[in-house]
């Protein structure tokens, strides 16, 4: 289990975040949030990751619109995560990763999230140097910024009856990034990596997390 601190981005903004882990641990792991905030669901995995032996800094990317969300899965929550989103601004999004980034400093660090957060990890492969390695949950931002360039090795994972992610852009981000590690979950639906969703698969999710401690191991030393 962790604890929640507080970071201070370079803007001077303050904005909470769940740290867990050993924080003598050589590598880190920054977790980023769906649009439910840091929520029970992140905190978990934060808490797994940490088990696997990171130093893990979640932030809380929405205190920029509202402080302290917690939200859940049901439509009015979705509701309300679309809004709360749409009131953020990337750069301070992105300043808002690299004071998690700054808090973990001195250890090789990656960058992992999801739904939301899975644009915002690929964000921190192309707008950030801060990262050897970015793994990419179902980020439905991606085809839409696949042109970027990344700094280091990227990882990808999409549900194949993903909604709000047709095929037809997971075609298009594998054309734009050939050298990406892209994964394609037949039957699997957005967010199937959350327990909590009814979408949740969990033998995607055993799949997905194996790919993605796998691909840390490689490019975090």
């Amino acid at each position: 289990m962790g604890n929640t601190i507080s970071l201070t981005a370079t803007d001077g903004f303050s904005l909470s975040a769940y740290v867990a882990g050993d924080a003598a641990a050589t590598k880190g792991l920054v977790v980023i949030q769906e649009i439910f905030g840091v929520n029970h669901h992140i905190r978990d995995m934060a808490d797994r990751f940490a088990a696997a032996g990171y130093a893990v800094c979640a932030p809380a990317l929405f205190d920029r619109a509202q402080h302290g969300v917690e939200l859940g899965y049901t439509q009015e929550d979705i509701g309300k995560g679309r809004d709360l989103r749409m009131k953020l601004d990337d750069a301070r999004v992105m300043a808002d990763v690299e004071a998690a980034a700054r808090h973990l400093a001195g250890k090789t660090l990656g960058i992992v999230g999801y739904c939301f957060g899975g644009t915002v990890a690929w964000w921190g492969a192309t707008r950030s140097t801060a990262f050897a390695a970015a793994s990419c949950w179902y980020g439905g931002g991606i085809p839409g910024t696949r042109d970027e360039r990344a700094h280091c090795p990227v990882q990808m994972h999409f549900g194949e009856k993903d909604a709000s992610i047709p095929m037809t852009d997971v075609d298009a981000v594998r054309a734009a990034q050939p050298k990406a590690e892209i994964y394609v979950y037949p039957g699997a639906q957005h967010g199937f990596g959350c327990n909590e969703r009814g979408s949740f698969s969990a033998p995607d999710y055993a799949l997905a997390q194996s790919r993605t401690l796998a691909f840390f191991a490689t490019h975090i030393a």
